[in-house]
Order: structure tokens, then C-alpha cells, then sequence
């Protein structure tokens, strides 16, 4: 096979990087020295995008010339993206670029790919369509720009990236073009990965802004050439890139919105990355980059199966499995973070971290079953029978979308981490939004990609409003269910906690295997802690929910740890507990085990 070509890249890429090596001119023009906002603590050379870059145009060039690829004005405009960026890259690692200048240097590489001819046809609006390119375009090129914060993660990510677009354009939506570029930039990033990714040792090169930011915009470019330019996609089409390109898009994600949370520049460099957090609670940077890496290799597997199978069904139980993953990644980042509070070495082996945990795959595995069932049922409301084959097909192609937008909105608004045995109505009501947003979100990526024909709009509608009551519901009787080893039944005293702070953890502290009472939750005013968990323990609302928290976690005592609190509140908590039959106290900094009796509230 001609592009078998591409593989120079390798040796290209590692040469040019040994010859800047041995080159002490640029070795001390473009150098990164250690920050507080940067992962390594000593001067290292920044020119690893000298040599991608050189790698890329080596494969590129290698493949044309022995007509692997034809030449053609949007394979140009793609390289000429890449070759904008990488200058403007290389300036920034020189001189430091605004943000503005870089975003607008992004737009113009943007704007050069989809006037050669880079399209989007996933929708029939053709300014739609563009707005969703460059969005893409930029997102990824700056998802990218910031994933570089860890010695190998950005390449390994890439070349990941790059061999699951190359299996996708050699064998489902063949493509020369999108072979030849993501094999190059695989193998580029392969000769880089040899100066960078050193365990036990330190990188004795950085990619720099020129190489993150060329890596970027290529792999956003090859997301659109590989499946969105073709009319008429299927959802197994859609989700390639989305899929292949996750863990980037995730970090990036959760990135922007920790910071504007935090109102500190999203563009500002820090160690707040998923990578950074994988190693604050006890993994190395080596299996750091590895344990993302495995993810985004099961990612991409299951990308390419939808795409290769093609088949409704197959692509809804694939969507399934797929937020199985990443539920699960979640949890263990979660669990993790916990242990860390807690003073304890979590557990960080990978076979842990990609394990499922069985109460969390049920969660998915009962929410596909209502989603399914309920959007089948509101279906078979407006057809005649099973309807006609083509209403028949529409339902299996819409199918697939409803559930991973389901999935996708409830991840989003933490329906995953939530103590549900100890569910409010508030948190019953937000289940249900959650449910309606998500059912909005569906129909319109319906519309927007999909003619319906005569498929009955109604549908939605009715399977909205089934929806929200189903998923409300299927949380409630969660309560209904007993707890393993420590339920209601297990003799000990059940304490709900007002106040999180330092006296609230000292009460769960003291508690803590105790053989006569244990903490069942906290209520604190503090509208940062909604829905977390403190040292393990739900906060499951504020001192206005008393009354329903005391209802759900079937508590036996109120202890108040926040003395000082307003009259009012004194007496909102003292009337639910007489309401409640439950007994209540005040505890300042002694802790429960002292024998003294703390001072009741007086009525």
C-alpha cells in the first residue's frame, strides 16, 4: 500500500529534533523555564514542533509522490492551517502571543481549510455548517494547546487519535487524503514521543505551542474530513470524531469551567488538568499518561466498531458502553479525590480504574431500559402497528441519539454522582429538568441533522414529559431500596449533621466505625457544597430542607455543629425534629465520644 510511505515521518521527525539538540542557538532561543504554572521543574528546549512539523511535511510530501494521495486545493488549504498555526506557534514560544492573536491567527487557519473546501454536511444549512467547522477548528486546536502539560500526553493522545482516523479512512469512509495526513502526523508524533516521554528520566524536549497548536487544528481537520463531509450521516458517523477525540475534549471541558467557577483566565496556564489531579492523588506521570491513553484507545475502539457494524441497535448498546468508561473514569477520579481527603492512599492501579462498578452500571444500564422503552412507547402512540419501514428506520436511527444526549445532559448536571438514597424533592425536580433539557437537546440535533419525513413530531413530546416523571421516579425508589451492610435494620444510631466545617467533619470523624452510630448526612448553607460529599458523607441540602432530609435518611438524630447560626434557623431545625420524633443536640468543638452530655436546643 502506497501510504505505507507515511512511515518517514518517524525518522524525519527524530532527526531534525537530535540535529536542534546538538544546535546551541536554538536550544537557548527557545527554552521553557520552570513556572509555577508549568508541570517541570527545569530549562527545557520548546522546538518539538520543528520537528512534527518536519516529520509531517516529509510524510505528506513522500505520499504525492508516489500518487499515495492526489493533490488537491482543500489538502492545501489543511496544510496551509498547519503551516499558520505552527508560525504563529513558534512566535508565541519565542515571544508570547496574546490570547486575541492567537485566536485570531486560529480563525484565519480556519477560515483558509474551509474555503479550500473543508465542509461540514452534517447539516443542510451551509452557514450552519460553517459556524460548526470553525468552532471545531479552534476548540480542538486550543483543547489540544492546553493538554500539553504533561511529558508524552499530548503526542501519545495524538497518535492514538491519528491511527483510529487512518483505520476509519482505510476501511469504512475511504479517503486517501485523510490516510496519508493522520499516518504522517502518527508517525511524526511517534519520532517526537522518543525525546519527550522518557520514564525516570525528564523530557529533553517540549513540544511548544508551534507543535500542540499544528497537532490541534490537524486532528480537528481530520474529524471533519473523515466523516462530516458526508450527507445524509449516520449517528455511528457523528460520534468518530467525538469519540476519538474525548479525553481532550473532556479536559478541556472541565478545564474552562473550574476556572470561570474560580474567575481566573481560562487561557492561564495551571496544574488543574485531569493529568495533574491522576498524579496530586498517587499515580506517577508515567502511568498518568497511560491510564488516559487505555481510554482513549477503548474510546476510539468503540468509534470505529459503531462505524464498521453500522447498525442502530449495535450503535445504542455502543453508546451504552461508551458512558459506562467514562461514568466509571469519573467515579474513580471522584474516589480518589476522596481518599486524598481522607489522609489515604487510594487505590490507583489501572485495572481499578477502568473496572465498572455494578451500581453505577446499573444506573446506565436502567436508564437505557427507560429511555428506550419510553420513547418506544410514545412511538407506538402515533403510528399504525409498527408503522412503515420508513418510520420504522427513523426510530432505530433516532434511537441512538436520544440516549447518548440523555447520557451526555445527566453527566453534565452530576446525576452520576449523586447520593439518591438520600434524594430530595428539590433534587427529584432537578432529575426531571435534566431529563426535559436533555429531550430538547435530542430533537434538535434531530432536526438539525436529519429529515423526519413522515415521521410523527408528536413523539418527542409525549416521550419528554414520560421521560422526566420515568427518571424522577426511578431515583425515588432508590430510596426504597436497603442499604448493604448498614441500612436501616443494622441497630445503629443514624445522625444527620448540620454544618460540613470543621466541627461537621470531626463529628463523622469520631463516628467513623463506630459500633453504635454513624453519620447518614450533612445540611450546610453553603451553596458550593450542594450535592459533594464531605469526608465520604452526602451534604444532602441546606438547614431549609431539615424536614426532608430528616424524612429520607430516616434519621434518629440532628446534631448541630454550627452553634452561632441564626435564631430563625435554630428554630426551623428544632420545629422539623418535633415534627421528625427525632431527638436533637448541639455539639461545639467536643467531639461525640467525650462522655460529657452536649447542651440540647432549648424549644
Amino acid at each position: 500500500m502506497e501510504a505505507a510511505v507515511t512511515i518517514a515521518a518517524l525518522p524525519v521527525a527524530a532527526l531534525a529534533l537530535w540535529a536542534l539538540l546538538r544546535t546551541s542557538s536554538a536550544a537557548s532561543r527557545l527554552v521553557a523555564e520552570p513556572t509555577g504554572e508549568r508541570w517541570h521543574d527545569r530549562a527545557t528546549p520548546t522546538f518539538g514542533g520543528v520537528g512534527i512539523a518536519a516529520g509531517l511535511a516529509a510524510g505528506v510530501l513522500l505520499a504525492i509522490a508516489v500518487d499515495a494521495v492526489e493533490p488537491s486545493s482543500e489538502l492545501a488549504g489543511i496544510l496551509a492551517g498547519c503551516a499558520l498555526l505552527f508560525v504563529a506557534g513558534l512566535v508565541d514560544d519565542v515571544r508570547h502571543l496574546s490570547p486575541l492573536a492567537k485566536l485570531a491567527a486560529q480563525l484565519a487557519a480556519a477560515g483558509i481549510a474551509i474555503a479550500a473546501g473543508l465542509r461540514v454536511e452534517l447539516v443542510a444549512n451551509d452557514l450552519l455548517g460553517a459556524a460548526i467547522a470553525v468552532f471545531w477548528l479552534v476548540g480542538i486546536t486550543n483543547a489540544f494547546n492546553l493538554l500539553d502539560n504533561m511529558d508524552g500526553l499530548a503526542a501519545t493522545l495524538a497518535t492514538v487519535a491519528c491511527f483510529y482516523f487512518a483505520i476509519d479512512a482505510a476501511t469504512v469512509h475511504a479517503n486517501d487524503m485523510v490516510l496519508v495526513l493522520a499516518l504522517s502526523l502518527a508517525f511524526a508524533c511517534l519520532g517526537f514521543l522518543r525525546f519527550n516521554l522518557r520514564p525516570g528520566d525528564g523530557a529533553r524536549v517540549f513540544m511548544g505551542d508551534a507543535g500542540s497548536q499544528l497537532l490541534g487544528f490537524l486532528l480537528a481537520a481530520l474529524g471533519l474530513a473523515a466523516s462530516w463531509t458526508t450527507a445524509g450521516t449516520t449517528v455511528a458517523t457523528m460520534l468518530l470524531p467525538l469519540l476519538v477525540l474525548a479525553i481532550p475534549i473532556l479536559d478541556t471541558t472541565l478545564v474552562t469551567v473550574r476556572r470561570l467557577a474560580e474567575r481566573r483566565p481560562v487561557t492561564q496556564g495551571g496544574k488543574d488538568h485531569t493529568s495533574h489531579r491522576l498524579v496530586y492523588y498517587g499515580l506517577s506521570e508515567t502511568k498518568a499518561v497511560a491510564l488516559l491513553a487505555l481510554i482513549a484507545v477503548a474510546l476510539g475502539a468503540t468509534s470505529v466498531a459503531y462505524n464498521v457494524l453500522d447498525r442502530p441497535a449495535v450503535t445504542a448498546l455502543g453508546v451504552l458502553v461508551t458512558f459506562a468508561l467514562l461514568v466509571q473514569f469519573g467515579g474513580f477520579l471522584a474516589e480518589l479525590s476522596e481518599q486524598e481527603r481522607r489522609g489515604r492512599p487510594g487505590d490507583t492501579r489501572l485495572r481499578h480504574a477502568v473496572s465498572v462498578q455494578p451500581r453505577r452500571l446499573v444506573e446506565l444500564v436502567v436508564d437505557a431500559a427507560l429511555v428506550g422503552g419510553t420513547f418506544l412507547a410514545s412511538y407506538l402512540l402515533f403510528v399504525d402497528g409498527r408503522g412503515t419501514e420508513l418510520q420504522r428506520g427513523t426510530f432505530l436511527a433516532v434511537l441512538p441519539i436520544v440516549l447518548g444526549t440523555t447520557y451526555v445532559v445527566y453527566v453534565l448536571f452530576g446525576v452520576y454522582r449523586r447520593a439518591w438514597r438520600y434524594a430530595t424533592a428539590r433534587d427529584l425536580l432537578a432529575m426531571a429538568l435534566a431529563s426535559a433539557i436533555a429531550t430538547l437537546a435530542a430533537f434538535g440535533i434531530v432536526l438539525a441533522t436529519r429529515d423526519l419525513g413522515d415521521f410523527p413530531r408528536e413523539v418527542f413530546v409525549v416521550y419528554g414529559m414520560l421521560a422526566a416523571v420515568l427518571a424522577a421516579t426511578s431515583r425515588w425508589f432508590v430510596r426504597l431500596v436497603p442499604e448493604a451492610g448498614g441500612g436501616p435494620d443494622d441497630g445503629r444510631r443514624r445522625v444527620l449533621v448540620v454544618g460540613a466545617g470543621q466541627a461537621g467533619r470531626g463529628v463523622v470523624r469520631d463516628l467513623r466505625g463506630a459500633p453504635d452510630a454513624r453519620v447518614v448526612g450533612f445540611l450546610d448553607d453553603n451553596p458550593r457544597l450542594r450535592r459533594r460529599r464531605v469526608q465520604g458523607v452526602p451534604v444532602l441540602g441546606t438547614t431549609a430542607d431539615a424536614a426532608a432530609a430528616l424524612a429520607a435518611t430516616r434519621a434518629d438524630e440532628l446534631v448541630v455543629t454550627i452553634p452561632d447560626t441564626a435564631a430563625e434557623r435554630l428554630d426551623l431545625l428544632v420545629h422539623a425534629c418535633a415534627s421528625a420524633g427525632v431527638s436533637h443536640r448541639v455539639v461545639r468543638e467536643r467531639p461525640l465520644s467525650t462522655p460529657a452530655p452536649a447542651r440540647a436546643l432549648v424549644e
